[in-house]
């Protein structure tokens, strides 16, 4: 078996993934991100950004070869 991680794949499959992962995050997360924003005055697409990086590392990624 083989595994890889996110920086294993093309700079074109992780710029997709993280697309993907960032409306994962505002679907999952975003009312606790925008209040946590508002109340620590930090910028919403940097806090988005952040945990969808932390979010790609939990995902299983499946190969067709």
């Amino acid at each position: 078996m083989v595994y890889l991680n996110f920086t294993d794949l093309s700079e074109e499959a992780q710029n997709r993934l993280l697309e993907n992962s960032k409306k994962d995050v505002e679907r999952k997360f975003g009312d606790a991100i925008r209040k946590y924003v508002k109340e620590n005055y930090t910028c919403l697409e940097t806090m988005i950004e952040e945990e969808a990086l932390r979010n790609l590392y939990s995902y299983t990624y499946v190969f067709n070869i």
